[in-house]
């Protein structure tokens, strides 16, 4: 009662504010905490419970990263994670030694360091809506590196324990090796062949605390398998999540994992609040201050000049930087080996873990320092703006942009039931002053789909103007609204694949039509006639019809550059233009060499 009493005043205080939810958990828990009032004395029994928050948070992440995305990122991880992690712990150990640690004893507290705290960034790009975007997906990827780090990490402690490598036979180092290999190839098994039938099966029986036991189940599953094999518990989860990323009960798991995550990643943060042990800080304050400063100043930069060198921009290098720069939870887990190990001893654990925490407590100061350096757009007021909830019209337009605005006039004008939302405040006020009722959601949001009404709609227009936010809505409509008629807006050829392929009934490229026209007004003033001019572009319609056809049969570019050669001289037998003709045969010509859809 006390730990959801003090979140529930603190984190709504911290955000009304500017100091953020991570920062509201931390304050609560000092408080709470052996350095404060006192009324929780053992942090660690919670922070052991609420690492659980960790799991659940990147099983959600993990829902979201289909393999073919993951597939796309692994230069990202495997190459800026490492160069990252490499980079940052070697510049680390130098700090640790320059403070007069010894070498081994610096190793582990700057690579301890160099694990970001996953929680912490997870959330602020969560709460932003940032994990999507090119930057936020380069931090993830980097985040996920981390948390492999701490498998040879473990590793090298136990070789760098004293006597620890002669004690280990060569049967027991293949085990160690075995294990971890074992248990991820044992997880994609039951992921790829089990896990679907099971979730179908428990699905028939209509009970939705069921489908939340098993969600449950297979996240701390799949978290205690990938520990008892020596891997954390998190990439377990992440692992089970990316599994399950293209199964139908995707969003259903998503929707009823979220209440726990977000509860038990709060106690986490409580947790980390409450094991700030201010003692230990006021004996110590001179070093472990040192420390803070040297360690996060350190990272920091290294962080931004990596970033630099890869051709990042300063804006977003920076950003990397100051949300980066903390220690991390995988740093406990770390330091608590090698005291175990005989690597440290407890005082300086005792240091070290202090270190880290206040690292993290400060990050969100030092994001808040960070708007005043690089200003972000002003959050959109809500003034004169209605939620959408209940609605009930038979056609729902998404987005409301200038291709939605034009899309809604034919159906209003024959008085069909319009129900229509948009995420852009301005836009929306903007609206109803020309008389059009535009209600506030995000499409990509199933809660917000339901209250606008999708499950009852009998056609479903997305006019969103973002590749990736369309294709997602797309998405969540063929797995949880799969009798509802869905038209969409393409942004070109590719995506348009996509979108036929995630169910959309009609899709049409934004500026397709529009360029057709063109192109035909431009054959019309050149002097020809009505008629031959809307043959012309019948014809490039047609034609672009038959390549769409192909390519999305999976067709290559020589069997297009075939059409085209055939279309043309069926053309030219009929008197058309020979100029077609040449340009399809060298289309044949070139046909192996990529071309860029439209």
């Amino acid at each position: 009662m006390a730990l959801l009493g003090a979140a529930v005043i603190a984190v709504p205080l911290f955000k009304r504010i500017g100091l953020g939810s991570v920062l509201g958990y931390l304050a609560a828990g000092l408080l709470l905490g052996p350095s404060g009032i006192g009324l929780i004395h053992d942090p660690e029994s919670i922070l052991t419970t609420a690492e659980l928050g960790v799991v659940m948070f990147l099983f959600i992440i993990g829902l979201e990263m289909e393999p073919s995305k993951l597939w796309a990122l692994r230069k990202q991880i495997f190459g800026l994670g490492v160069i990252q992690v490499a980079g940052c712990g070697a510049l680390l150990t130098g700090v640790g030694v320059l403070l007069g640690f010894a070498p081994v004893v610096a190793f582990i507290f700057g690579m301890g360091f160099v694990m970001t705290s996953t929680a912490i960034v997870m959330q602020i790009l969560g709460e932003r809506g940032e994990l999507s975007t090119d930057s936020g997906q380069r931090m993830v990827s980097i985040l996920l590196l981390e948390d492999l780090a701490i498998v040879p990490l473990l590793a090298i402690v136990a070789i760098l324990a004293p006597g620890g490598g002669e004690e280990v036979d060569m049967i027991t180092r293949l085990l160690s090796i075995a294990a971890p290999i074992g248990a991820v190839l044992l997880l994609i098994f039951i992921g790829q062949r089990i896990m679907n039938p099971f979730f179908a099966l428990l699905a028939s029986s209509k009970l939705r605390e069921v489908m939340t036991a098993a969600a449950l189940l297979v996240i701390f599953g799949a978290a205690l398998l990938f520990q008892a094999s020596g891997l954390s518990m998190a990439m377990g989860a992440f692992l089970a999540g990316v599994l399950l990323s293209t199964s139908t009960f995707r969003h259903q798991l998503e929707a009823d994992v979220e209440p726990f995550r977000g509860i038990l990643l709060g106690l986490f943060f409580l947790a980390v609040g409450m094991s700030l042990d201010l003692g230990i800080v006021g004996q110590n304050w001179q070093i472990i201050a040192i420390s803070v400063v040297a360690y996060m100043g350190v990272k920091a930069a290294g962080i931004y000049v990596i970033a630099r060198l890869l051709k990042a921009s300063h804006a977003v290098a920076l950003e990397r930087a100051v949300l980066m720069g903390q220690g991390g939870e995988f740093a406990f887990v770390l330091y608590t080996t090698a005291v175990s190990a005989g690597i440290i001893d407890g005082p300086t654990n005792a240091i070290f873990t202090a270190t880290v925490i206040v690292s993290m407590v400060l990050t969100p100061f030092f994001i808040i320092g960070l708007r005043f350096v690089m200003p972000k757009a002003a959050e959109q007021s809500m003034e004169g703006v209605e939620a959408a909830d209940g609605l009930s019209g038979r056609i729902l337009i998404i987005g409301f942009g200038r291709f939605g605005q034009i899309a809604s006039q034919p159906l209003l004008a024959m008085r069909h039931s319009v129900s229509i939302i948009d995420n852009d405040t301005e836009m929306i006020r903007a609206a109803a002053q020309i008389g059009f009722k535009v209600y506030y959601g995000d499409g990509t949001r199933l809660d917000i789909l339901h209250a606008a009404g999708a499950d009852t709609a009998d056609l479903i227009l997305i006019c969103t103007d973002r590749k990736e936010q369309t294709t997602r809505i797309a998405e969540l409509m063929r797995d949880e609204f799969p009798l509802v008629r869905v038209m969409a807006r393409a942004f070109d050829r590719g995506h348009a694949i996509e979108l036929v392929k995630a169910g959309v009934e009609y899709q049409l490229r934004e500026m397709f039509e529009s360029a057709l026209e063109f192109g035909g007004a431009a054959v019309r003033a050149l002097g020809a006639s009505e008629e031959e001019a809307a043959e012309v572009v019948e014809g490039v319609r047609d034609r672009d019809r038959q390549r769409f056809e192909l390519q999305l049969a999976g067709e290559d570019w020589r069997g297009l550059g075939r059409l085209l050669l055939s279309n043309a001289q069926e053309q030219a037998r009929e008197g058309g233009v020979t100029v077609a003709e040449e340009a399809a045969e060298d289309a044949v010509a070139k046909s192996t060499q990529p071309t860029q859809p439209v």
